[in-house]
């Protein structure tokens, strides 16, 4: 929105910038204070939750991240009959409006309330909050069972309710909760944190409509949306051209089925051309159905509104710089620019209750790359190649005393190589979490970790090379239950323009040991022995472009610093390295000998996409790629 179309809404420019400032700076207190107060290690430690600032028109002000949605809460508890004071509850998969995606993401949600002169107070914005607890209840420790048939396998199911009255917290229903967790004491005071910091972030929010008013504050956040709106539809949409394009990607097991394509489908048209009519339609049909085990995620309630703000953060590949990229925000701004077209229920993102969905990241994180893909198909290879940078491992067990532990970590993984750089290395698709310290990890659960480095050669080759993956190595001390959920473990993260295919995730037991296997990703109870190790080695990015195209001296610095192995470097890029590890040089005639042998020997790809060898296995006619990976 431009300076005069500002003046004209009678938004002062300076009142606006230090609104969205101050909410922002909101935001990151709330997100702040919880990390402090809380308990458990996956909220403490790895900072697996988020918060969000949403108006009373329901929308989400906030863009430095993505945050679960209000409305259920409204939908049950009309406005109006808000106090100041009260604090909202819910997990129900089914009853969260498509905010919340498994139950152990539990969502806190506090009114801010405002009374002008003369007038009684009313809800003029809400403080949110959602993370990912350990325990809440369930066939298995952590509540997510690998093998889930129905959501009752999964956990305590709560629809939204009054989780605090006008200041008087609900102990009935906190006792409920707790009572049903293998780990109450964590689960009662990460809630705590959580109600505390979203009552403290509503008396911040307060504070603001005091100094400026309501009809000012509620004219910033207008401003603010259809700011975002103007933002992307004049930098970004253009960016499309005008058409319809189709790609695909798949989830590869759902923990009940043997492993086979659970396919995911975005057919995208983009209409309107750089006018103010420019959107985008996409539509989910061709969606395989919905899964027996836990893999479905349920993305068309409230017409896709959270889906739209979950996948809107990939259209900002298309700025014009990476800096541009890092300033533009996804808030409620995007929704109106993006039309979702879900096929009948019954399918991957349109389950029928009580379908399971402890596992929905197979699905929603796969989404993120499809519309990366079927831009990266729009746009000849603008996007960057794909990504699995979130699994969920761990380690439980029963102590000497007879109490129980569990260590759940939040393992990133690479991201893909871009047109204009690398990826980046064991990133998080959440922002600001992080992997658990071993100082921590050592000092509270019975193991040891023997390396925790990156993961050689795992980064898609590429002209830009993917990220790399962790390479992590614990060994046990006492005999305990390891699990995980993961994906990609046949499948790997694909490579686009000419960019090879990333490595895989990968758990080896006892490796080089007597008792050496290799696990699927989808585990509940695996034993293991005291003194075995675990190794875990996690996905590498896609690559972007020909690797033969690859600057040899980048080869060169990749294998001093250990991310790409002599063999990797003769292999894939086609650089012959010489000398010491501590020196290593290219033997550059050796080196456009082998290119060009190479070159010869593959001839031209056949698809735009490469998606390794684990497509063909489970394709049933063995192909090596499908028909939408052609250009």
């Amino acid at each position: 929105m431009t300076t005069a179309e500002l003046a004209a809404t009678g938004v002062d420019p300076i009142v606006l910038e230090i609104v969205q400032g101050t909410l922002a700076s909101i935001e990151k207190e709330v997100e702040d204070a919880i990390g402090r107060t809380s308990r458990s290690p996956m909220i403490r430690d790895a900072h697996d939750y988020r918060a969000g600032i949403h108006d009373a028109k329901l929308r989400k002000l906030t863009g430095r991240s993505y945050s679960a949605l209000v409305h259920p809460v409204a939908r049950d508890f009309p406005l109006d009959t808000m106090q100041p004071g009260d604090v909202f509850f819910h997990n129900d998969v089914y009853l969260s409006e498509g905010g919340i995606g498994h139950l152990p993401d539990l969502c806190v949600t506090v009114p801010v309330f405002h009374a002008s002169a003369g007038e009684q107070p009313r809800v003029v914005a809400f403080v949110q909050a959602f993370g990912h607890h350990d325990d809440i209840g369930g066939c298995v420790p952590g509540s997510m069972p690998s093998g889930a048939r129905s959501v009752f396998e999964e956990g305590l199911m709560v629809p939204p309710i009054k989780l605090w009255d006008r200041g008087v917290p609900n102990q009935a229903a906190l006792t409920i909760m707790t009572r049903n967790s293998r780990m109450p004491e964590s689960l009662a005071g990460d809630l705590d944190a959580e109600c505390s910091a979203c009552l403290m972030g509503s008396r911040r929010l307060s504070e603001l409509f005091d100094r400026y008013g309501v009809a000012t504050v509620e004219a910033c956040f207008d401003a603010i949306v259809s700011n975002n709106t103007d933002t992307y539809r004049r930098e970004i949409l253009p960016k499309i051209p005008d058409g319809t394009y189709v790609w695909e990607d798949y989830a590869e097991h759902d923990g009940v089925d043997a492993p086979k394509l659970h396919r995911q489908r975005i057919t995208l048209t983009k209409e309107g051309g750089d006018t103010d009519r420019a959107r985008l339609v996409i539509d989910f049909t061709g969606t395989s159905p919905q899964a027996k085990g836990p893999i479905n995620h349920c993305g068309d309630y409230a017409d896709g509104n959270f889906l739209k703000k979950w996948l809107a953060p990939i259209l900002r590949n298309l700025a014009d710089t990476p800096e541009r990229m890092a300033e533009l925000d996804v808030n409620e701004g995007i929704v109106d620019l993006i039309e979702m077209r879900f096929p009948d229920k019954g399918t991957l993102l349109t389950p029928v209750f009580p379908a399971p969905t402890n596992a929905r990241t197979f699905v929603i994180l796969r989404l993120l790359g499809v519309l990366a893909g079927v831009l990266a198909k729009a746009t000849n290879g603008r996007m960057p190649a794909d990504q699995e940078t979130i699994r969920y491992t761990g380690v439980y067990g029963t102590r000497a005393d007879g109490s129980s532990y569990l260590m759940r970590e939040v393992l990133g993984g690479g991201s893909g190589g871009r047109y204009y750089s690398d990826g980046e290395d064991t990133i998080h698709v959440v922002p600001d979490s992080r992997n658990l310290p071993t100082e921590f990890t050592e000092s509270r659960f019975p193991f040891r970790v023997e390396k925790l480095g990156l993961a050689t050669d795992s980064g898609g080759p590429g002209q830009y090379r993917g990220g790399l993956g962790y390479d992590k190595w614990i060994r046990m001390l006492e005999d305990a239950s390891f699990m995980s959920i993961a994906d990609r473990s046949i499948l790997a993260c694909w490579g686009v323009n000419g960019g090879r295919a990333g490595a895989p995730f990968r758990v080896t037991i006892d490796p080089g040991g007597p008792d050496e296997r290799e696990l699927e990703g989808l585990v509940d109870d695996e034993p293991i022995r005291a003194g075995q190790v675990v190794r875990i080695r996690t996905t590498g990015g896609g690559g972007w472009g020909d690797p033969l195209e690859r600057d040899p001296d980048l080869v060169r610095r990749d294998v001093q610093w250990g991310k790409v192995s002599r063999d990797g470097a003769r292999d894939d890029y086609g650089v012959v390295v010489t000398g010491s590890d501590d020196d290593p040089q290219v033997d550059g005639d050796a080196t456009d000998a082998l290119r060009a042998r190479l070159r010869e020997e593959r001839g031209q790809p056949s698809a735009f996409f490469d998606r390794g060898p684990g497509y063909a296995q489970l394709d049933p006619d063995g192909r090596a790629f499908p028909e939408v990976d052609v250009l």
